[in-house]
């Protein structure tokens, strides 16, 4: 290799690396091993967890059921008219991809008056080197909008962190692959 190449790899490789280790990002698979399911208590679920850009909220659900992203307000009225993205193939992963108040609920509405519905609110990861103002988070409304009460609560278990791990592993694959394409 000449030493123009040499450069250029150890510079890419110590790129992915750094991103690789810097993460702080988590996979949070919604109401854990009970899934995204009108029995799961979604509040006690959230309990403690902090939500940071880079998060991505994995939700498993029957193939009867749905999750949909909504704004505030039709968040709080169970409105499933104006949605602004609305999933059902039973396995949906969203990125976080911005700080902000985040609403889902299931599109059937009778499922979300019974508490079936998750607002997170995302904050800036802190291994983020960028300083964005959060000018755009709305104002959270004050007692929450909230109403899950189901029959049967199942306690909350530890979320599920595979981000980290897989990032590492990307890094990983992009150093070989820089590597290979070199030599």
């Amino acid at each position: 290799m000449n030493m123009k190449k040499q450069l250029v790899f150890v510079v890419l490789a110590i790129i992915a690396f750094g991103f690789a280790i810097t993460s702080d990002a988590n996979t949070y698979i919604v109401g854990d091993n009970s899934g995204w399911h009108i029995s799961t208590n979604l509040d006690t679920w959230e309990q403690g967890k902090k939500f940071v850009v880079g998060d991505v909220l994995v939700f498993q659900y029957a193939s009867t059921d749905s999750v949909c992203e909504v704004g505030q307000e039709s968040f709080r009225t169970c409105n499933t008219t104006n949605v602004i993205n609305c999933f059902s193939d039973g396995n949906t992963s969203i990125p976080l991809t911005s700080p902000g108040e985040r609403y889902f609920f299931c599109g059937n509405r009778l499922y979300c008056y019974s508490g079936m519905k998750l607002d997170v609110i995302v904050e800036r990861n802190q291994s983020d080197t960028t300083e964005a103002p959060l000018s755009s988070v709305p104002e959270t409304e004050s007692g929450g909008s909230k109403n899950n009460n189901p029959s049967t609560i199942v306690p909350s278990g530890v979320e599920s962190i595979y981000a980290g791990s897989n990032l590492v592993l990307m890094g990983l694959l992009g150093f070989w692959g820089v590597l290979i394409s070199i030599v």
